[in-house]
């Protein structure tokens, strides 16, 4: 329906009144920023995250769905920082998100890509940096009579708020309680031209009590009632609300799907109205479930303040490897990837194609245990070479006194990692994060492996507890015994045979088979004793094959350690 002439006139007198400087319009705009000359098909996707803290977990959720949907159709993956909320700003949070991208391996195509560093035609990527587009958007919205000035105090809202609340009516701004939208124009032009203060907002054009439908690309049709609150576009400051950045941003950057939390669900029909309002096209939208965690018997939202792991630096700086953590987000991402990975197992999460209709709309659980066993597997994927230079990049920034001690000896380091892994057909699974590496192969590592005995002490008489029959007595005479046998040029054949012919000699059974038939024949088995020279050796109950692990401590460091033990017992 068009407007009054009278109407009109006022309505580009209001306008010009609020933004006087304003000289552009949307169509300059729409100049400015062209439609992307990218393939059919092709997916613009973007986050924007905030820099208001941590990166959160679930923006790096939110990262993975984006850069598999961009690189599958052949489109672009970009990062906007949406900073309009200055007053809570960190320091430092825009390195820390780029830094999480870089490390998991989640770079965008364009955007922000660090510290006042942005690439790509379609910016400025930082919302604050793009005020001006704002003001020509909210200009035009003020000229065709879609958005207008409200005189409204914080005292008068919270009053109007708390009889809504009281009587029991959806608190909001719509309706009788939206005071400054039944203002007349004409005093809408007097009170801006006395300089009183006010926001922007936008007037609706809704009705609560009729229903909306909506395509959610990953869940389907969606019906809710529509938007009739009069919502707020430029604040006080200046700068828009997320609801007008998103309408604004989103159409001019031609970003195709809005990939975001369920949280912004009830949101949609404020955006479309504005989309509509603006004379857009409206983006697909896709409203990711929210990522849960467990708290005792139930599950809870991931929180800040709670949980160390809703932070992507937890991650990083605990060592978890990049495959093992983008592996186990797939597996929340989409529900077929678990069976792909296994008849896939040499192929990198890059190789997958990732299907909105196979992501769960419930609440997507954070499973620590079985992100600790996929990063397991991505760690036993490795060989020697590959874990020491992720020990090292890791150790340098997160532990650099075992980044020293690795870097020290590097050929002997790369014995130690590649035990049981190169050439090997069954690899060990002993570590899922990198932190893990240095009390896990302690022994290897002299002065290291005396601070854990002085201050944990030894732990080979626990083997006592187990099997009876093993006194201490026995551990010292085996020990002892197996010291003056001890041949370090054995080949490991050679070397196995005479621990057996020691431990036959001592009353051990070197026969599975026949230990398990009659055990009370016997003080233990061949494993009882390997036990109790591994464990003198390593301090540890599980280690990898203990030939290789005396071949590489050398004759003297080995006897030298089975000497101290009988010392200790």
């Amino acid at each position: 329906m068009e407007m009054d002439k009278d109407y009109e006139r006022k309505c580009y007198e209001l306008a010009y009144l609020i933004f006087p400087d304003v000289d552009e319009t949307v169509d300059d705009l729409e100049i400015r920023y062209p439609e992307r000359n990218l393939p059919e098909g092709a997916k613009v996707v973007r986050i924007g995250p905030s820099p208001t803290g941590m990166m959160h977990t679930g923006t790096l959720f939110q990262a993975m769905i984006n850069r598999k949907l961009a690189t599958q159709s052949g489109g672009s993956f970009f990062v906007r920082v949406e900073d309009t909320d200055q007053k809570r700003e960190v320091e430092g949070a825009v390195e820390e998100i780029m830094a999480g991208l870089k490390h998991f391996d989640l770079m965008p195509d364009e955007g922000v890509v660090g510290k006042d560093k942005e690439i790509g035609d379609y910016g400025p990527y930082t919302q604050s940096k793009r005020r001006e587009i704002y003001r020509i958007c909210a200009k035009h919205l003020v000229e065709i009579g879609r958005a207008y000035p409200c005189f409204c105090t914080s005292e008068m809202l919270q009053k109007t708020h708390d009889a809504q609340v009281a009587n029991k009516v959806i608190p909001g701004y719509y309706g009788v309680y939206a005071k400054c939208r039944n203002r007349s124009i004409d005093e809408a032009i007097e009170r801006v031209k006395n300089g009183e203060k006010f926001i922007l907002r936008f007037r609706s054009n809704g009705s609560h009590l009729n229903k909306i439908a909506f395509i959610d690309d990953a869940r389907g049709k969606i019906e809710m009632a529509d938007n009739d609150e009069d919502i707020v576009l430029i604040k006080s400051d200046g700068l828009p609300t997320y609801h007008f950045a998103h309408v604004c941003d989103d159409h001019f950057m031609h970003t195709t799907h809005v990939i975001r939390a369920e949280e912004w669900l009830p949101s949609v029909p404020k955006h479309l109205q504005l989309f509509e309002a603006m004379g857009f096209k409206a983006p697909h939208y896709i409203h990711t479930p929210t990522i849960m965690i467990k708290d005792g018997e139930s599950k809870r939202k991931l929180s800040k303040r709670k949980d160390k792991v809703a932070a992507v630096s937890y991650f990083i700086s605990a060592g978890y490897p990049v495959e093992g953590l983008n592996d186990y987000l797939m597996t929340i991402l989409n529900s077929d990837f678990e069976m792909w990975k296994a008849q896939n197992k040499d192929k990198s999460y890059k190789d997958f194609e990732f299907k909105l209709d196979k992501m769960s709309s419930a609440g997507s659980l954070l499973d620590i245990p079985k992100l600790n066993d996929l990063s397991k597997e991505a760690i036993a994927r490795m060989n020697g070479d590959e874990v020491l230079r992720n020990v090292l990049e890791w150790s340098k920034e997160f532990n650099k006194e075992f980044y020293d001690l690795v870097n020290k000896d590097l050929e002997y380091s790369r014995k130690i990692f590649g035990l049981e892994r190169d050439n090997a057909t069954k690899i060990r699974k002993d570590i899922y994060k990198w932190e893990d590496v240095e009390p896990t192969f302690r022994y290897f590592f002299n002065d290291n492996f005396a601070k854990e005995l002085k201050e944990e002490g030894y732990i080979i008489t626990s083997i006592t507890e187990e099997k009876p029959k093993i006194t201490k007595e026995i551990i010292v005479k085996c020990l002892e015994t197996y010291i003056n046998e001890y041949n370090e040029k054995d080949n490991k054949d050679e070397w196995f045979a005479r621990m057996k012919e020691v431990a036959q000699n001592l009353g051990f059974c070197v026969n599975m088979k026949e230990y398990k038939a009659e055990p009370e024949k016997y003080i233990g088995s061949i494993a009882d004793f390997s036990s109790i020279v591994r464990m003198a050796v390593t301090n540890k109950k599980n280690t990898p094959d203990i030939y290789s692990i005396m071949q590489l401590l050398g004759k003297d460091e080995t006897i030298n350690r089975m000497k101290d033990a009988i010392a200790n017992i």
